[in-house]
């Protein structure tokens, strides 16, 4: 079916998922652990799963409605960002310690290390972000219709490889070109692109259920066929 005009019982769900898990991600990625030998930041944990969401949206609903939810996800996260920033400037309460720190001035460093954003930053994020779903979705949404909506896999793993790329790319190098050797700039990139890649690629069986139940669910199951894939187009 290809009544793009219709509701669906799970969009708005899903959407909602894609857009907490997106904010969630840009907030604990401050942290950088280390996995496998890899040091990479926390949010490699579940910004992924943004990808498998854009996958899902994308092969059950089309372009046009993924687009949607890029934006959406976007206009959210610059909510969240806003907020956080707002309430880092507002002044502590003299009795606000937080719980674990002895002055409000340390409890007031303390939310500042953590949820503090620089602008390149912010710039850095915002541009891998739009960039790296939209490529996705674009990419899913062509081979799908060069397959004829065989071999889901090739169409999952595919997008994830050229989005996830890009959006390692840009991020790594507007955020750290200058702090980091150009070597160790490559080097960062290719390990989070690499696993990255891996996590899609174990996802896979999960993205099949998942695609599969929705699809039978919402009776849907778009090619876009004649679609615009402009990203700032509404139609």
């Amino acid at each position: 079916m290809n009544e793009q005009g219709r509701s669906y019982r799970w969009f708005s769900f899903l959407t909602a998922l894609f857009v907490v898990t997106l904010v969630t991600s840009n907030i604990i990625a401050v942290k950088v652990v280390r996995i496998f030998g890899l040091f990479l930041p926390a949010a490699v944990i579940l910004f992924p799963i943004t990808y498998i969401f854009g996958d899902v949206l994308t092969e059950v609903y089309g372009f046009k409605r993924a687009r949607q939810v890029i934006w959406t996800g976007f206009f959210c996260n610059l909510v969240a960002v806003a907020a956080i920033w707002i309430g880092g400037l507002l002044p502590a309460a003299p009795f606000w310690t937080a719980g674990v720190f002895s002055t409000p001035q340390t409890a007031q460093q303390a939310y500042q290390a953590i949820l503090g954003f620089t602008p390149r930053l912010l710039l850095a994020s915002f541009a891998a972000y739009l960039v790296g779903e939209f490529l996705n979705s674009f990419v899913l949404a062509r081979l799908k219709v060069r397959t004829k909506g065989r071999f889901l896999w090739v169409r999952t793993i595919g997008s994830t490889i050229v989005g996830e790329g890009a959006d390692s790319a840009i991020f790594i190098t507007i955020a750290f070109w200058g702090i980091l050797s150009p070597g160790n700039v490559l080097l960062t990139i290719f390990s989070q692109w690499t696993f990255k890649v891996v996590y899609e690629t174990i996802a896979t069986p999960l993205t099949y259920l998942v695609v599969n139940t929705l699809k039978k669910a919402e009776q849907e199951d778009y090619f876009d066929r004649e679609t615009n894939f402009n990203p700032f187009l509404g139609k």
